[in-house]
């Protein structure tokens, strides 16, 4: 991980696999959507989404991983959920270059945080 990280807290963790991004879901929403990072009050910085799917039979979970490769522009098969499949909190693979993967993801959370360009 770079050592900026500890001063930038950030959802996202490389992995020798990719990058494992930290996820708030709150399933059967009104409207699907990213609201940016928050900090949980066990300090864990995490992405927060909505979906209107509902948690059941795995629909929000399919929902989570449609918004997100929508937003950051990658195939569904590249983002796996490797924790939490049945709880609000959740934790997604992204598989690939982790350098370049991280890079481009900061990036986006950068924009999506300083009030750019929304989905």
């Amino acid at each position: 991980m770079p050592p900026d990280c500890d001063a930038h807290p950030s959802p996202l963790t490389l992995t020798s696999a990719g990058v494992r991004v930290a996820l708030r879901v709150q399933p059967g929403a009104r409207r699907t959507g990213i609201d940016g990072t928050r900090v949980l009050d066990d300090g864990k910085m995490v992405l927060a989404l909505r979906v209107s799917a509902p948690a059941e039979g795995g629909r929000a979970n399919a929902a989570v991983i449609k918004l997100l490769a929508k937003a950051w522009k990658i195939p569904k098969s590249a983002i796996e959920i490797v924790a939490g499949h049945g709880d609000r909190r959740k934790s997604v693979l992204i598989a690939g270059d982790a350098a370049t993967l991280h890079a481009r993801l900061r990036a986006w959370l950068a924009e999506t945080t300083t009030g750019g360009p929304s989905l």
